[in-house]
C-alpha cells in the first residue's frame, strides 16, 4: 500500500519551472498540497505554465533570469510576499545553450554561460535563502535537480557534467553547517526523462552522426535501463516530495539517485 506525501500548504519556489522537468515538477507537488511559485525567463512560456497548473493548487509565477543577480534576490524577495514564507527551493536548470557540445568545441564564453548557469545561481540563490531562514529563524529546505551523468559522463554534456557537480559539495556544505538550524539540503541525480530539452538535445546529437532520431532515443535513452523506459514525473514527484518533508530529516546531505539503474557503478 502507497503513502502519499502530503505536503500540508509548504511554500516552495521551483526554478526553470515553465516546461520540462521544473514544470513536472511543479504539478507533482501541488497534486500533493504545496503551495508553489513557479519561475522562467520567458513570459509566455511562464503565462502558459500558469494557466495549466492553475487547476491544480495555488501556484504563482515570477520571471526570473538565472544569469541576472537582481533578479534572483527579487524572485527570493518577491516569492516570499506570494508564499507568506518560502519553506524551500527546488532547484531546476535549462540546458546550457551550446550544448549538446564536445569540449573541444566549447568557447570561452559557454564556460561561463554554464558556470553561471550551474554553480553561480544555485549557490547564490542557497545564499540568500539561508541568510532569510536565519534571519528568521525558519526551516528550510533545498533539493538541487541534478543529473547521473556527473557519476557517468556523458561526452555531448561536458560542460554542464562539470560545472553542476558541484551541487554535491553544496547540498553537504549546507546540511553539515546548517542542519542543526533546520536547514537541510540533497542533490537528486536524474536518468532520463522524457522533456523537450531532452527530444532536442538528442534530436541534435542524431543529426551529428546522420542517424535517425528514433535510433539515437532507442540507443542514449530507452536501451540504457533495464526498465526500457524513461523515469514518470509521479515517481519523480514522490521523491522530490518525500525530500521535502520532515520523513527525510535525517537523509540530509545525500544525494539520492533515480536513473532507472542506468549508471553502471556503485558508490559506497
Amino acid at each position: 500500500m502507497s503513502v502519499e506525501i502530503d505536503l500540508k500548504g509548504l511554500g516552495v519556489i521551483i526554478t526553470a519551472s515553465s516546461r520540462g522537468i521544473g514544470f513536472n515538477v511543479a504539478r507533482e507537488l501541488l497534486k500533493r498540497n504545496a503551495r508553489v511559485v513557479i519561475s522562467s525567463r520567458s513570459e509566455e512560456n511562464l503565462k502558459k505554465a500558469l494557466d495549466e497548473l492553475s487547476s491544480y493548487g495555488e501556484v504563482y509565477s515570477i520571471r526570473a533570469n538565472l544569469f541576472d543577480q537582481h533578479e534572483l534576490e527579487n524572485l527570493v524577495k518577491e516569492s516570499w510576499e506570494l508564499l507568506n514564507g518560502v519553506n524551500a527551493l527546488v532547484w531546476n536548470a535549462p540546458n546550457v545553450s551550446c550544448e549538446p557540445c564536445l569540449l573541444h568545441e566549447a568557447d570561452y564564453i559557454d564556460w561561463i554561460e554554464a558556470s553561471a548557469l550551474h554553480t553561480v545561481a544555485p549557490g547564490y540563490l542557497t545564499t540568500l535563502l539561508v541568510q532569510t531562514w536565519l534571519e528568521k529563524k525558519h526551516r528550510g529546505v533545498l533539493v538541487y535537480l541534478n543529473s547521473v551523468s556527473i557519476k557517468e559522463p556523458m561526452p555531448p554534456l561536458v560542460l554542464a557534467d562539470v560545472t553542476r557537480a558541484g551541487l554535491v559539495q553544496l547540498a553537504k556544505s549546507v546540511s553539515r553547517t546548517y542542519g542543526k538550524r533546520g536547514i537541510r539540503a540533497y542533490s537528486v541525480l536524474l536518468g532520463s526523462f522524457d522533456t523537450p530539452g531532452a527530444r532536442e538535445n538528442l534530436r541534435a546529437v542524431a543529426e551529428s552522426r546522420g542517424e535517425p532520431f528514433e535510433e539515437t532515443w532507442e540507443r542514449e535513452v530507452l536501451g540504457r535501463t533495464p526498465l526500457h523506459r524513461t523515469g514518470r514525473w509521479d515517481e519523480l514527484g514522490s521523491l522530490v516530495a518525500f525530500l521535502l518533508s520532515d520523513e527525510a530529516e535525517y537523509m540530509l546531505g545525500s544525494t539520492v539517485v533515480i536513473d532507472g539503474a542506468m549508471t553502471r557503478g556503485i558508490s559506497l
